[in-house]
């Protein structure tokens, strides 16, 4: 079993920064794939980013590419979302969600994998 629990959400102007946070618990939380995905009003969830248990590979979404990173810290077993220069179309709600690893790293982009999810925090941006 493992919990994720995210922080860092709030309300920001456009072209600023934020880091969200998601502090996982549970036995074996650093063997698995951390990922965060997110959910505007009246859309489905979609994928942001993810990273394998060591941290050496990272997944991101094409259109978020170069604007945000992923990483984390296992010693802390917790994941970071770093985004930068945000837009009022990254407003949304933000989840993280953990996996096991996969022998196909495409499968990482999708909802159906993640065994287990935080319970999101709002990011909203303001124009």
């Amino acid at each position: 079993q493992v919990q994720l629990v995210e922080s860092g959400g709030g309300l920001v102007q456009a072209g600023t920064s934020l880091r969200l946070s998601c502090a996982a618990s549970g036995r074996t939380s650093s063997s698995y794939v951390l990922a965060w995905f997110r959910q505007a009003p009246g859309k489905e969830r979609e994928f942001v980013a993810a990273i394998t248990p060591s941290g050496g590979s990272t997944y991101y979404a094409d259109s978020l590419k170069g604007r945000f990173t992923i990483s984390r810290d296992n010693a802390k077993n917790t994941v970071y979302l770093q985004m930068d220069s945000l837009k009022p179309e990254d407003t949304a709600v933000y989840y993280c969600a953990a996996a096991p690893t996969r022998s196909r790293r495409e499968d990482y982009y999708y909802t159906y994998i993640y065994t287990y999810w935080g319970q999101g925090t709002q990011v909203t941006v303001s124009s």
